[in-house]
């Protein structure tokens, strides 16, 4: 049998829900001391070290 087409419904619901899952992983709360704690040396653990020196020079 062969591969049957998606219509165009099922083709935008199949592709909302794999970005939906894909946001709400991106979304998730990191602990501290969890095994998903953001890694030191991490980009956004970096720019969040900039974006406090930089407040604290303004005040």
């Amino acid at each position: 049998m062969g591969v049957t087409r998606l219509k165009r419904k099922d083709r935008r619901n199949k592709t909302f829900s794999r970005l939906e899952v894909q946001f709400l992983k991106n979304a998730t709360n990191l602990e501290s001391g969890s095994r998903s704690a953001e890694s030191p040396k991490s980009r956004v653990t970096l720019n969040n070290i900039v974006l406090a020196k930089a407040a604290a020079a303004n005040k």
